[in-house]
């Protein structure tokens, strides 16, 4: 399949490509070769190490075009400065892998970013390059995701549109002061100027689309971009803040969050430890509480400590509603769908099951608790036909009684 050079340069720009974990696919638009054309397909699934609904593992394969780069990013392993092993493909040594991955089943799609090199402008057509291959000359329809340089001109950008299923742009650093002190190559006006302009491309090809049936597609995925956790003094207020902005402005998919890990001959500036993981998670947590259960972004901020941060040990849902007891409880037979997505443990599914359930029958402590994973943490803030949680809702030590419990796991126990 590939020669013992190429599958050097695979071994080396696939670790590379680790740190990026804006790679899942959604809402792209379903395309496939029945009828013998073309060759791949696109269904409107998670790609990436993700599972789709019936179990399946979907897989892509995801690498850098390239690890040399101009720019020298002090939280980035591959800035110039560091002292790692570098590697470079050709657009036709990307194009080879896809397809030869792909017609052995290991992947349905590609995710393709890259270093700088040259200059950011001939970079981004390198990266156009194996997408304009993929489409025209081999009338690839899987999945394809391409990272887009900020600094490049409009047009390429936009050439990267038309062959990608979902570009994105990342905003590197949730903080102005942040990004000038780590990346001092990059500028978050720019960076922001480029995903409006990828905004309007998708915006404007969508309504063309509406009026002209062969009108081009753009980016019918969308854009989504990263943002790096830990690497600074940034607190997660600044990042909710700056997440909801960016998904208000720039229409995003996505906004994902990669904890910051330590490098390799790292800068001074940048911290000895990585933050925990469990930090990042809970942004992912405040992050679906905004576009999924109607909060605020100043709602999920007050659901921080004083430093600022979410509390690692329960949930922003939980810790919100702590704070504003005198919210609850509610009464699942009365409450409106709003106030029933304010409920520590109750998703999205539980409230519409529970909305459905009520207009046939008036719903008991049982009842709400088939639909839910842990009633336990749902009765101090219900209230049922049967139940009432009377002063449960105000103890001093229910943050105790619903956070957690944390066990030490034995390998060999019996």
């Amino acid at each position: 399949m590939a020669s013992a050079s190429t599958l050097q340069k695979l071994e080396i720009l696939a670790d590379a490509a680790k740190y990026d974990a804006s790679c899942a696919s959604s809402g792209t638009s379903k395309r496939n070769s029945v009828g013998g054309k073309g060759i791949g397909s696109t269904e409107g699934m998670g790609i990436c190490h993700a599972y789709a609904p019936d179990g399946r593992c979907i897989s892509l394969l995801k690498i850098l075009l390239t690890n040399y780069c101009v720019f020298d990013c002090h939280y980035c392993i591959n800035r110039k400065s560091s002292n790692v092993a570098r590697a470079r493909f050709t657009p036709q040594e990307v194009v080879d892998l896809t397809l030869a991955f792909y017609r052995r089943n290991y992947i349905e799609g590609l995710f393709l970013s890259s270093g700088i090199v040259k200059s950011s402008n001939h970079t981004m057509e390198q990266l156009v390059e194996v997408a304009r291959i993929l489409r025209e000359e081999h009338d690839f329809r899987g999945y394809i995701h391409l990272k887009t340089i900020p600094e490049a001109d409009a047009e390429i950008v936009h050439q990267a549109g038309l062959y990608a299923d979902r570009v994105s742009i990342n905003v590197e650093l949730p903080t102005d002061s942040g990004l000038t002190r780590l990346a001092p190559d990059k500028n978050s006006g720019q960076i922001e100027g480029a995903m409006g302009k990828v905004t309007s491309d998708i915006a404007e090809l969508k309504d063309a689309r509406k009026k002209f049936k062969h009108a081009p597609r753009f980016a019918p995925a969308g854009q989504s971009t990263q943002m790096i956790v830990g690497a600074d003094t940034a607190t997660d207020s600044d990042i909710v803040g700056k997440a909801s902005r960016l998904y208000d402005n720039f229409k995003l998919r996505r906004v994902y969050y990669s904890a910051f890990s330590p490098i390799p001959d790292a800068s001074a500036v940048l911290p000895l430890k990585r933050p925990p993981l469990i930090r990042e998670h809970r942004l992912y947590q405040s992050d679906w509480l905004m576009r999924f259960y109607g909060y605020k972004p100043a709602e999920v901020m007050q659901a921080t400590e004083a430093d600022g941060n979410l509390p690692l040990d329960i949930d922003p849902k939980l810790a919100w509603a702590l704070k504003f007891r005198e919210q609850f409880p509610v009464d699942v037979n009365r409450a409106t769908k709003e106030q029933l997505l304010r409920v520590p443990g109750l998703g999205v599914k539980a409230v519409h099951k529970i909305l459905a359930s009520r207009r046939h029958r008036t719903l008991r402590l049982d009842d709400v608790a088939r639909l839910t994973l842990s009633i336990t943490k749902v009765r101090p803030f219900i209230c049922t036909v049967d139940w009432r949680p009377l002063m449960l809702t105000d103890r001093a030590d229910l943050r105790t009684m619903l956070a957690p419990k944390t066990e030490q796991l034995e390998l060999f126990s019996a």
